[in-house]
């Protein structure tokens, strides 16, 4: 099942994608009558608490960064405001360096969630969605910090719906293409921590509300995109999350 976040008539609500149509949920009797996509306006997603993201959660990927392999999940958090939907533009920040596309899996959480059990993690979730982890990689170079270089608005795009019904999560071809060009190319068993035992630490560690999100690591083969590029991160049973990349605002003197 495909679930969006859609406004029409002002009000916004999710609802079911099928064949053009969304089927408003949670509708009352006597108005369950669909509305064409091509009618409403498509929302971001999601409204989180928060977006937690896992790091170096594919052996390649941390090679290519000169990282050592975690013995845990490590993790940080992009905020809600770096959020963007399928289609919107990711903007370039000026002054900012090279700027990196990472395509990752992701898991909405579907209700409250502390100390789960491995039995509770997957009845815990919404669903899963495609998601980037665009990067301000020059700045994470000067910045230990690693929250600077990821929060920059329109610096998390997720979608193109939320899929609710996915075979194997831990068998999945994850691709991103920039201008048609393939950049990554893996395969969620090549995780070194599994997204349904991601979500059980996590848990451990903070209470997860429902909506928020998490992102589970992205493979190899990151690289530099530039204004007019179109990125597309597609994994396999979801579908495909695309955005155009515009240039910088106004110079901005941050890195020195």
């Amino acid at each position: 099942m495909r679930i969006i976040r859609v406004e029409h008539g002002g009000t916004s609500y999710y609802g079911i994608l099928e064949d053009g149509l969304v089927f408003r949920l949670h509708q009352q009797p006597g108005h369950m009558e669909p509305i064409l996509l091509s009618e409403a306006k498509v929302l971001p997603l999601v409204t989180p608490s928060k977006v937690v993201c896992v790091g170096l959660n594919y052996k390649a990927h941390a090679e290519e960064l000169g990282y050592p392999l975690p013995n845990m999940p490590s993790f940080f958090l992009k905020p809600p405001s770096s959020i963007i939907g399928n289609g919107e533009p990711i903007v370039l920040p000026s002054g900012m360096g090279r700027i990196e596309h990472e395509a990752e899996l992701a898991m909405v959480v579907g209700k409250v969630c502390r100390n789960l059990t491995p039995e509770e993690a997957e009845e815990s979730l919404f669903g899963f969605t495609c998601a980037n982890d665009v990067t301000a990689r020059e700045v994470q170079k000067v910045d230990p910090l690693i929250g600077h270089c990821k929060s920059y608005d329109t610096f998390c795009p997720i979608g193109p719906w939320i899929e609710t019904e996915l075979e194997d999560i831990n068998d999945l071809s994850i691709r991103c293409l920039v201008n048609g060009e393939v950049r990554q190319s893996a395969n969620t068993e090549d995780m070194i921590f599994r997204p349904l035992d991601l979500l059980c630490f996590l848990s451990r560690v903070m209470t997860l509300m429902p909506g928020d999100v998490i992102l589970t690591g992205t493979p190899p083969g990151i690289s530099p995109i530039q204004a007019d590029d179109v990125v597309q991160v597609s994994i396999e049973g979801i579908g495909t999350l695309s955005n155009p990349v515009e240039g910088p605002g106004p110079e901005e003197k941050i890195l020195q």
